[in-house]
């Protein structure tokens, strides 16, 4: 039967309650999860196990050789883990304008020049030896199985797989990986991807070292040399992934956790500490004047994000300083609820993602994000060993007097990066694992979803169906076309360059959250799983 696959009614999902439980953006990525916790795994082994899954399962948005980040607690204590992966020895800002010219400004988008060492399979690792309790071959078992027997595409993957096709098809590897029979597959079309499956079983077998310094990293470095790429075997061999202290913002009582720069977590930090200043709760919760208000904080938020995040290393002032309380308040002072602005970069006092959670009833709660950024990534896939590389060193800038120097490209160095895992807490105790993945969208959706629960009671699922709205650049917005006609008036009315959009996949990002109940032996988590990708949550 020739199925139409299209959606012509709208379809409600419901939260979920279980004592553990994993939530993805794919049904098989969570029940691979789900399998490691039957088989006596933790919430960390159901994470990685769903994390390699779903690199076959949504290819468009991650791969073997994309870059993540964790949040996690342990049952006693919040940990970070960056890893994501340094420029090539190789790059300065010479190389690219003696190969792209003097006027280029940032690294290319696509192809090996975008390519930063990949971070996501030495998360695995890192993440398995210290608080995994299943043998780190057992967790890749789901995405080995799956990519060896192949699946069925779903809905929202095949409309994107599809769409990228023509940009991408001709870049090394990609039409070999990803478009068997020369073409994309359809929906409902088994899509096999036994390279990929060598891969995680070298990756399996060698707890990862083949990726990073054996067949998997020479295989690597021998595709970049045929194509024009910097990347060498010391590049991989010298990376490891960095275990950091999440920064904070207090709001409405409750703490939110993200990773510090060089990631965009920040973001939503700097926009909440903005609207602590504004009591939120007593305006209608999709009404002109809330929506606004969390606009222009996002956009006061980016202005300084966009001027100062970096590598940390190079940054000119730090996360304390951009969140120092004196300094949102007065930032807040600068919003004017009549009218929508273009704001520049303050003045800190100076001193394409996928997303998925776990927790158990133990108490262990996982928030963990990978990504290849923009769809498929750099659009590289080495052959053998299935690896789609990822393009983050696209935000890398070559431009020395560029808006944010400290972002400058340099050997060793980590870029700028969009993906961004969300933890929240109360009192230093677990509240709710939860992210929203798609580029710049993702603080935005943290900070949309977090003040939907917090001020306005709305649980996991409904603050994530929720319409939400993206902050483009200057007064440009997006908006989702279920959003409230009357809002969209209103805020039009106030300046905002409104564009109305249908397609929620990349626009308006896609989030998985779960809230503790209480004690998670006896009340459990809820979960709720975002309607704009093919995902869910499931526990018992």
């Amino acid at each position: 039967m020739n199925f139409d696959f299209s959606t012509p009614y709208a379809s409600a999902r419901l939260p979920q309650f279980a004592r553990n439980i994993v939530s993805t953006s794919h049904p098989l990525a969570a029940q691979a999860g789900l399998r490691m916790m039957l088989k006596g795994g933790n919430a960390v082994d159901a994470a990685i196990a769903a994390a390699a899954a779903i690199t076959i399962t949504e290819p468009v948005s991650n791969g073997l050789g994309s870059d993540a980040f964790c949040i996690l607690w342990d049952g006693n204590k919040m940990h970070g883990l960056n890893a994501s992966g340094p420029a090539p020895q190789a790059w300065t800002p010479e190389y690219f304008h003696k190969k792209y010219g003097s006027d280029a400004v940032n690294p290319p988008k696509r192809g090996w020049d975008s390519v930063t060492v990949p971070g996501a399979v030495s998360a695995w690792v890192a993440l398995s030896d210290r608080f995994g309790k299943l043998p780190f071959a057992d967790l890749m078992e789901p995405a080995i199985e799956i990519a060896e027997r192949g699946y069925s595409l779903p809905v929202v993957v095949q409309q994107k797989w599809l769409a990228a096709t023509p940009l991408l098809q001709s870049l090394p590897g990609f039409a070999e990986g990803f478009l068997p029979w020369g073409r994309a597959p359809n929906v409902g079309e088994l899509f096999q991807f036994k390279a990929a499956a060598r891969g995680l079983r070298a990756i399996a077998e060698t707890k990862g070292k083949a990726f990073y310094e054996g067949e998997i990293a020479e295989a690597l470095v021998k595709f970049s040399n045929q194509h024009g790429g910097a990347m060498t075997l010391q590049d991989l061999a010298q990376y490891r992934p960095e275990w950091v202290e999440p920064i904070s913002q207090n709001y409405r009582g409750y703490t939110l956790n993200e990773i510090p720069p060089n990631g965009q977590g920040i973001a939503a930090l700097i926009a909440l500490g903005i609207l602590e200043n504004f009591d939120l709760g007593s305006m209608k919760v999709d009404g002109i004047d809330s929506q606004h208000l969390q606009i222009e904080a996002m956009k006061l938020a980016f202005a300084d994000v966009y001027r100062y995040v970096a590598d940390p290393r190079n940054m000119e002032v730090t996360p304390a300083q951009m969140l120092d309380p004196a300094y949102l308040k007065s930032r807040a002072k600068l919003i004017d609820m009549k009218k929508a602005q273009d704001f520049k970069a303050g003045n800190p006092v100076k001193g394409g993602t996928i997303y998925l959670t776990a927790a158990d009833e133990n108490g262990m709660m996982v928030s963990f994000i990978q990504s290849n950024y923009m769809g498929f990534g750099s659009g590289v896939v080495e052959p053998t060993y299935g690896v789609s590389l990822h393009n983050r060193g696209f935000d890398f800038s070559t431009d020395p007097k560029g808006l944010n120097p400290a972002n400058l490209v340099a050997p060793g160095k980590r870029p700028f990066h969009t993906i961004i895992p969300a933890f929240l807490s109360k009192d230093g105790q677990p509240v709710m694992s939860y992210g929203v993945m798609g580029g710049s969208m993702q603080p935005q959706g943290h900070m949309q979803t977090l003040v939907r629960m917090l001020d306005y009671k709305q649980n996991p699922q409904a603050a994530c169906d929720a319409p939400r709205w993206r902050c483009n650049n200057g007064l440009s917005i997006n908006v989702e076309a279920a959003m409230d006609r009357n809002t969209v008036q209103g805020l039009s009315d106030l300046g905002h360059e409104l564009a109305v959009i249908n397609d929620s996949y990349m626009d308006f990002g896609a989030g998985q959250f779960i809230w503790r109940m209480g004690d998670p032996k006896v009340q459990g988590y809820v979960a709720a799983s975002d309607p704009r990708r093919d995902g869910q949550a499931v526990g018992f």
